[in-house]
């Protein structure tokens, strides 16, 4: 049994996105990603996928994404990313329901493997276009809700965690933020995040060990479509 991850899938079976606008390398990229899944993941493995699932902009527009990743071997936890547009955030306990037993979704809430307790959000950072007052408030927004999902697994009994993001933790230049010091705070393992994408934005945040917590980058054209390996029992 084991936990991979993996983010960005960015399906379009049902809108018109072909990905490989934004470089060869994403070129029948579901494709590679079904395969190199396959190849990877057991029916009895858990894969944590840290956001932007789908390119639909509902739950009608996005079924056969999500049915895709239904598909796939192993448990799916899905974390909610900044171009999920059929993920309403006030609505995630009625995504759970419509799909139960099938997908299980991230937010508010955790889940947990073995001895971790797995726990995310979509996080935010800066990025350059944002006026400072905004990034402000959906950054503390974010902080909010990661926050809870560390206090529910606490008040579970839980002390060992793994944290999701799907924005890097940290923005460009940055050595620390409210991100890496909350997972300093509860002690987190690992931080794994996405949303970064192209060699030029791969080494926008932090990657390897910082202050004992191991940072991992799982963007799917980065990991070659692969799922990471985050845990093996």
């Amino acid at each position: 049994m084991s936990l991979y991850a993996i983010g960005d899938l960015h399906l379009a079976f049902s809108v018109d996105k072909p990905m490989d606008l934004f470089g060869r390398g994403w070129k029948n990229h579901e494709k590679k990603i079904e395969k190199y899944w396959n190849r990877r993941v057991k029916p009895q493995d858990t894969v944590v996928l840290t956001g932007d699932h789908s390119w639909g902009r509902n739950l009608q527009e996005c079924a056969a994404d999500l049915e895709f990743i239904r598909a796939l071997p192993g448990r799916k936890i899905l974390l909610r990313g900044n171009h999920d547009m059929f993920w309403d955030a006030k609505k995630t306990e009625r995504l759970n329901e419509q799909y139960a037993g099938s997908l299980e979704f991230l937010q508010n809430n955790f889940y947990f493997y073995g001895e971790y307790a797995l726990v995310g959000t979509k996080g935010y950072c800066y990025e350059g276009w944002d006026a400072p007052e905004h990034y402000y408030k959906l950054m503390k927004r974010e902080l909010v809700r990661l926050r809870a999902s560390f206090e529910a697994a606490k008040t579970a009994g839980f002390d060992r965690y793994l944290m999701f993001l799907h924005y890097p933790p940290t923005s460009i230049g940055e050595m620390e933020s409210p991100f890496t010091r909350m997972a300093e705070e509860y002690g987190a393992s690992k931080v794994i995040y996405s949303h970064c994408h192209g060699r030029e934005r791969f080494d926008d945040s932090f990657k390897g060990e910082v202050n004992g917590i191991e940072y991992k980058l799982v963007s799917s054209d980065y990991l070659r479509f692969r799922p990471e390996l985050i845990l093996k029992d």
